[in-house]
């Protein structure tokens, strides 16, 4: 049919347009934070854009639904207000017979979503957690910005150095400053280097310098001048855990385990794709307006039905979390009063497109000019 062919074209087309808005509103506002974490040291300047790229994938669900719902309420306000919705009633046609095309062009959206939901999200927040646990596992000097003291990942330590090579691996100017046991030890050295031992730890080796070590209090330290001196720096040991919470376990541990915060999680991603697929259905009757007004008021109440049914979609998750609720009965609860709502709005959209509808009553009344002669 031909208007479902330019309906699915223009669908796409304000789809996109929202979309990358969206897409490229969250990739800013992600990169200024991680550039912010990467200036301050806290994760390295190399994987700024594989974390930004994971941040985009795990809000890529919630910007694919925001985009359905708002491009399909768009392009149904738009018909309205250039009155095509009233040729369309006038011919007979219902509005449920925009259903089949929104279809058509949402349901590669909801399993996209789905598939986003259940499998790469939680991939990606593995992944960026490997990231800056790799890190801060590495070696501390080589998480030294020049000029400026920075702390070591176990807050035991601090290093100042005033330059160091293209490779981090040397530094020049080097002051280190060790607290264990109650005892400072402050290290002053003209150069250092990293270097391995034969077991693979990963040393701070500094040459010229002196060391001093004592406590505060007693205002007692010893001095020690050295031509070569070795810190610890990072272990073979040291192997990465990962991210064990909820949100970067596979949807298959999720359904094994029996963990509030797992089977809150579950409830989350299970959610999703049914979020998207309801609000686009719920953009049809809620995108009425009235041709001679404006379209802000329906775009209005369209975000706040959006804020209430994540809000409580959050609610019940955080009542499967805290023990409150079971799995099996707090996941279907919402949808079914959104599948409700819809329904409802449906149904009363349908009744007022009736041919009691002023518009469209106003429309037929157009064709028929009645002509009169005489007194009546």
């Amino acid at each position: 049919m031909i208007f479902q062919r330019a309906l699915r074209r223009e669908l796409i087309s304000t789809a996109g347009a929202v979309f990358t808005t969206l897409f490229t509103i969250t990739i800013t506002v992600m990169l200024i934070k991680i550039l912010g974490q990467a200036a301050g040291g806290k994760v390295a300047s190399e994987d700024v854009i594989a974390l930004i790229g994971f941040a985009a994938l795990n809000y890529m669900p919630v910007i694919l639904i925001l985009t359905t719902f708002i491009s399909v309420l768009l392009v149904v306000t738009r018909s309205y207000q250039d009155s095509e919705m009233v040729v369309w009633f006038t011919a007979g046609l219902s509005l449920t017979r925009w259903i089949s095309p929104v279809l058509s062009v949402g349901l590669p959206v909801v399993a996209l979503t789905a598939l986003l939901s259940f499998f790469v999200t939680p991939w990606a927040n593995r992944s960026s957690a490997e990231f800056r646990e790799r890190f801060e596992k590495r070696a501390d000097i080589s998480k030294v910005s020049p000029g400026k003291f920075q702390e070591s990942s176990s807050s035991d330590r601090i290093f100042f150095v005033e330059g160091v090579t293209g490779d981090a691996m040397k530094v020049r100017n080097v002051f280190v400053n060790t607290v264990r046991d109650g005892r400072n030890s402050i290290v002053v050295a003209k150069e250092g280097q990293i270097e391995f031992d034969k077991n693979g730890d990963k040393f701070l080796v500094m040459a010229k310098g002196r060391r001093y070590e004592g406590k505060l209090e007693e205002r007692d330290f010893q001095l020690m001048e050295f031509e070569r001196y070795g810190v610890l720096v990072s272990a073979t040991s040291q192997a990465l855990e990962g991210d064990k919470s909820a949100r970067s376990a596979t949807t298959l541990d999720l359904i094994e385990s029996s963990d509030g915060f797992n089977r809150g999680e579950l409830l989350w991603r299970i959610s999703l794709p049914l979020m998207c697929l309801f609000l686009m259905l719920l953009a049809i009757p809620l995108g009425f307006v009235n041709p001679r007004s404006g379209r802000s008021a329906n775009l209005i109440i369209a975000l706040l039905l959006f804020v209430f049914y994540s809000n409580m979609i959050s609610l019940m998750q955080a009542a499967v979390v805290q023990g409150k609720l079971v799995l099996g009965i707090a996941w279907w609860p919402m949808h079914l009063f959104a599948g409700l709502t819809i329904a409802l709005l449906f149904s009363w959209r349908l009744k007022m497109n009736s041919q009691y509808h002023p518009l469209v009553w106003w429309a037929r009344a157009k064709q028929c000019v009645v002509v009169r002669r005489g007194p009546p």
